[in-house]
């Protein structure tokens, strides 16, 4: 039996971490044969409901859930962790604006990133899903100097996902027929998906769809569907974005499929002109635990526009929260 994997959640009596738990303790991230102890951070108010959803993780008896630890402390929660899932932030409430919620959110995670620097494992694979994820992976990265920035990144593998379904429903193939879908920029409305470079049964996806789809449809859709999502079900995605964490973490761990990519916020080094020092979405390979940006990728004057959108909205979240990195 191998020694167990730690593996610290925030958040945790939230919707998301209510689809993501019981799949990590099953196996889904690490395989059917690698222990693991999850450590589960909550705020104090949330605590009594914690203790329900830890009941029902014993209830399940998983054989390869060894521990929970469960705690209102990050320094508890992270330590030695050699995952972390930072999920829980505050939502955006009656009468906040972007910057009033950016600015509560980048108070948690300026706590929670001195935490992972002081007591994580040192090669601790920090994935941000609470929002502004961008903007909140930046503050985690900038308060926690110690570790690599290598190992911080923002979730826009929801937005990935949804693109390849769209996509895929649209040329009436499977999914696993769709290959180099690529976001660029923010976890937000501004991202930009792009299907230039985007294969489906090997074949350009542009070559399959009407470029008036793309180009007035498709973009809108993806970058909204989180919206609509919520006007359809009263709630904001949850297995969905659950899923796109085990998927990004996976993916993360075990590498990219090959002659295909997948799309993780990180940080810019300056690649297709994006600022560097922003986390930002782009096309990644993985292989043995590292990311690498694709490169080389032609960009046309349409997607250079939306691109630079999204660039300028996390300069400007960047500049909001300046004070706490």
């Amino acid at each position: 039996m191998k020694p167990p994997v730690h593996i610290a959640v925030t958040g945790a009596a939230g919707q998301i971490t209510y689809a993501l738990l019981f799949r990590i303790a099953a196996g889904d991230l690490l395989g059917a044969d690698q222990p693991v102890v999850l450590r589960l951070l909550e705020v104090p108010a949330a605590m009594g409901g914690l203790d329900g959803v830890v009941m029902e993780l014993h209830d399940c008896a998983f054989p390869l859930l060894h521990g929970i630890v469960t705690t209102d402390d990050p320094q508890i929660a992270f330590a030695g962790a050699h995952y972390a899932f930072l999920v829980g932030a505050t939502p955006r409430g009656p009468g906040m604006e972007r910057k009033d919620l950016l600015q509560v959110n980048a108070d948690i995670f300026a706590v929670q990133g001195k935490a992972l620097n002081a007591v994580a494992d040192r090669a601790v694979k920090i994935l941000v899903v609470g929002n502004p994820a961008n903007t909140n992976a930046l503050i985690t990265l900038r308060n926690a100097p110690d570790l690599n920035p290598q190992n911080i990144s923002a979730m826009t593998r929801l937005d990935h996902n949804r693109a390849v379904g769209m996509l895929a429903r649209r040329c009436g193939a499977p999914v696993a027929a769709v290959q180099r879908v690529s976001i660029w920029g923010n976890h937000s409305t501004t991202q930009y998906p792009d299907l230039n470079h985007a294969l489906v049964d090997g074949v350009p996806a542009l070559e399959q769809v009407d470029e008036t789809w793309y180009r007035e449809q498709f973009i809108g859709e993806v970058q909204k569907r989180g919206a609509t999502v919520i006007a359809a079900r009263g709630k904001s995605s949850a297995a969905s974005a659950a899923n796109a964490a085990l998927g990004h973490m996976r993916t993360w761990i075990f590498g990219t499929p090959a002659g295909d990519w997948t799309s993780m916020s990180v940080l810019s080094d300056g690649s297709y002109g994006i600022a560097p020092g922003l986390i930002y979405s782009f096309p990644v390979t993985v292989s043995n635990g590292r990311y690498a940006i694709v490169q080389n990728l032609s960009i046309d004057d349409f997607s250079r526009r939306l691109m630079r959108d999204s660039e300028d909205e996390l300069k400007s979240e960047r500049e909001a929260v300046a004070g706490l990195l």
